[in-house]
């Protein structure tokens, strides 16, 4: 980037047998960024092409049947390499999957864009991961018209979606962007991922239908996942301003001892109630 310039920001990401989450992402990332800076990769030639596609940067490949370690493999190497080209003409690379959103706490009254033109010493920032489920009990079905925060009010504090999501120069993401081979992890103080994988119940139950998720292994991690609407329908929830700066300070400490460059999990599994600062922002 040449002096004075504006930094020139994209977003990247990959998706099969969507068409929930493609919608949120080309809305928000279009408005933050730019249409003209997003890249969608669609795997498989069988796969429909989204509304508004005309408007960004799709690239169709081939499909492949994988395991699913073998296909989360697959793809960080695809998104990877693809994102080392783009460094030829950008300057900071967002990368993460379709079902997430990165977030500038709205405090900082600044636009994602904007916020990320200040200085980053570092070759990645991560964005503390909150994973937002339904409350079977409080909350109805979502409208995928309507902000889905303006919907959900509560969050799963999770270390397993506290990503290295912003790239500032040419690196090789681990599986599903949870760390950066060979680099530390560095937890930005103003940056959210909201996970939306299980935001509504029903959407969820879907998958457990999608016979080629099942063929490829996805059961075990699927169950796992459901494990989201109990905890955030029957935890009491503590405030999010209270809680995310020992958030960040306990990931960033107490780390797995088999992957030092992975934030450490927080035992308690803390649900908050998202700030209503948030809410009509994604």
């Amino acid at each position: 980037m040449s002096g004075g310039s504006r930094k020139k920001i994209a977003a990247v990401s990959m998706v099969r047998n969507d068409q929930f989450f493609i919608q949120k992402w080309i809305d928000y990332y279009g408005r933050e960024l730019g249409h003209e800076n997003l890249y969608l990769f669609l795997d498989g030639h069988d796969q429909s092409l989204p509304e508004g596609h005309e408007a960004i940067n799709v690239i169709m490949i081939p499909g492949q049947r994988l395991s699913r370690s073998r296909g989360d493999k697959n793809r960080i190497d695809l998104i990877s390499n693809f994102s080392r080209a783009l460094f030829l003409r950008y300057d900071l690379i967002i990368a993460h999957d379709i079902d997430e959103v990165l977030v500038v706490d709205p405090d900082q009254q600044l636009s994602l864009a904007d916020y990320l033109q200040r200085p980053v010493r570092h070759a990645s920032l991560s964005a503390l991961g909150l994973d937002v489920g339904q409350n079977l009990e409080l909350e109805k079905p979502i409208d995928p018209s309507r902000p889905f925060l303006e919907q959900r009010s509560f969050a799963h504090v999770s270390a397993r979606y506290t990503k290295a999501v912003v790239a500032t120069r040419p690196l090789r993401w681990g599986s599903g962007f949870h760390r950066v081979r060979h680099r530390n992890f560095h937890i930005d103080p103003n940056l959210f991922l909201f996970h939306f994988g299980m935001v509504d119940y029903a959407i969820s139950q879907q998958k457990l239908e999608d016979q080629s998720l099942l063929n490829a292994g996805w059961r075990g991690h699927l169950d796992r996942r459901y494990e989201l609407f109990d905890l955030v329908t029957k935890k009491s929830p503590v405030d999010g301003d209270t809680f995310f700066r020992q958030a960040r300070r306990r990931e960033s400490l107490f780390r797995p001892l088999f992957a030092l460059n992975k934030p450490g999990m927080l035992p308690e599994k803390p649900v908050i109630r998202i700030p209503e600062r948030f809410r009509s922002i994604v």
